[in-house]
């Protein structure tokens, strides 16, 4: 008599059966080189930025024209297989990650700038179009898209309008929904659905600014219609030195309160200007404990104004030292450190969890001295990065994914900055998602009431629930057991999630 199978080989043989019945029809819809399913062609797309979580997708499709996509969604959603859309893989929270048993469904083809138009300064592009390649496109012109994320030569704009991207430049000009006039795409019914408009207003409900950061959960982008602005006469660029962090944090809320909104707001500490000096030599101060970085643009005589009155506020809140780029090379150069950042922190450690709350400006002190205080908790480096002007932070927690005691230390180092940027006032995210990072979190910051109106919005748009599942919003279940362990002084982790 044969013994009785194991539950994970009877997932194994269910998982099968499916691939192969859903192989067989998505063979009728496109191309053999634009469908994967053998282990080691799926690999690739096991992760997104946030490699400590793994899951090899059932099946990769890689459609050509939209019409496959539309015939993929329908197929999809008539067989009740989950999609989740890919685009370049940059995200940080794990929005991409595939499901076991559901469809990747990669836009990387949708690569075209499909009209763009100088007098009404806009731009129709793909969803696999990059964010870099739009102001490439459009500085012929004298203009530029204004969203800047660190990975803007690599993230695409369908990814962007998932996770409402900003970048170093978003103080002044603003998140992807505030550059985003329309979004076209499809349900995952395979309808084609379109968001916003080219007019100034679109007819009824505000839906555009639902579907922008709303993680690939109610519709799948193929095209995005941009703002594109004008290219600045000038830029100049302030490297302002402090011996305190306070002293730096108050520093960026004395800008502002100047009546001043710079280009860029941007504040790193001293670990992380030590990584970034050593990896592009910037010209940072490594004796300071933070430097600010403080862009003005505008015209000749905006921008020395601007530079002027900001230096003085920056004087009188205790700098110890003060340069301004005297050229655009210098400029770029002062820039080159921040948006190296990351790599330059994969530099110091095997990998690196990047968070990304938002805290009011006046706690940046505040919550750099508590992160300050985790790092002996969870005996783990941290070196933080901020889009200090809207207080966006990116603490980088340093630690080893081979040694899993080290990464249970980050999660739990991770969800404590998430719990004390709450306390002080502030948000989960800001603009890398919740995927499935912060899921754990979500339960801290919204109550279950709240929770469920979130699933009312999917449900109106994907009554089955197809669309990147189990992220971003948490079940109830969830966040019961979640609060379980926080009143037994525990943690949950993602167990459910495939790691290193």
């Amino acid at each position: 008599m044969n013994a009785p199978l194991t539950a994970e080989q009877q997932f194994s043989i269910e998982r099968a059966e499916r691939q192969a019945l859903v192989v067989r029809q998505l063979q009728a819809i496109v191309p053999a080189h634009a469908l994967l399913w053998n282990s080691e062609d799926t690999t690739p797309y096991e992760c997104d930025g946030l490699t400590a979580y793994r899951q090899r997708p059932l099946v990769v499709v890689l459609p050509e024209t939209y019409a496959q996509i539309q015939a993929v969604l329908k197929t999809c959603h008539a067989l009740d297989v989950p999609v989740v859309a890919r685009g370049a893989g940059t995200g940080l929270s794990g929005g991409a990650m595939p499901h076991k048993l559901g469809v990747t469904l990669s836009l990387a083809k949708f690569n075209k700038i499909l009209k763009l138009d100088p007098l009404s300064r806009t731009a129709v592009v793909q969803g696999g179009v990059r964010n870099l390649a739009i102001s490439e496109a459009a500085a012929p012109h004298g203009l530029y898209y204004a969203p800047d994320p660190s990975s803007q030569i690599a993230c695409t704009i369908g990814g962007n309008v998932a996770e409402n991207s900003g970048g170093v430049h978003c103080l002044k000009y603003g998140l992807t929904v505030h550059n985003v006039i329309k979004v076209k795409g499809f349900t995952i019914e395979g309808e084609s659905v379109e968001f916003g408009s080219d007019a100034l207003d679109a007819p009824g409900y505000d839906l555009l600014s639902v579907v922008i950061g709303s993680e690939g959960m109610l519709a799948i982008t193929t095209e995005v219609t941009v703002k594109l602005i004008p290219k600045p006469q000038l830029a100049r660029c302030i490297m302002a030195s402090f011996d305190d962090l306070r002293k730096a944090g108050d520093a960026v809320a004395a800008v502002i309160a100047a009546g001043i909104i710079p280009a860029g707001l941007e504040m790193m500490d001293k670990p992380m200007t030590a990584a970034v000096e050593d990896f592009v030599h910037a010209g940072y101060d490594l004796t300071a404990e933070a430097i600010l970085l403080c862009e003005s643009d505008g015209t000749a005589e905006e921008v020395e104004e601007e530079i002027g009155r900001m230096s003085e506020v920056l004087t009188r809140c205790g700098a110890t030292a003060i340069a301004v780029s005297q050229s655009e090379a210098e400029r770029l150069k002062f820039w080159s450190g921040r948006k190296n950042a990351f790599p330059a922190s994969g530099r110091m450690s095997p990998d690196y969890m990047c968070m990304d709350s938002t805290i009011p400006r006046k706690r940046l002190a505040d919550i750099l001295l508590a992160i300050a205080e985790m790092e002996k908790k969870y005996q783990l480096r941290c070196a933080n990065v901020f889009h200090a002007g809207d207080g966006n932070l990116h603490p980088l927690i340093l630690f080893d994914a081979n040694d899993a005691d080290q990464l249970h230390r980050c999660e739990l180092f991770g969800a404590e900055i998430l719990e004390t940027s709450v306390a002080m006032g502030g948000t989960v995210t800001g603009e890398h998602g919740v995927g499935v990072e912060k899921l754990n979190s979500m339960c801290v910051q919204f109550s279950s009431e709240e929770n469920e109106q979130m699933f009312g919005v999917k449900r109106a748009f994907d009554s089955k629930g197809l669309l990147n599942p189990g992220k971003v919003i948490p079940t109830l279940n969830r966040c019961a057991e979640y609060g379980k362990m926080l009143v037994r002084g525990g943690k949950i982790s993602h167990p459910d999630l495939p790691r290193f």
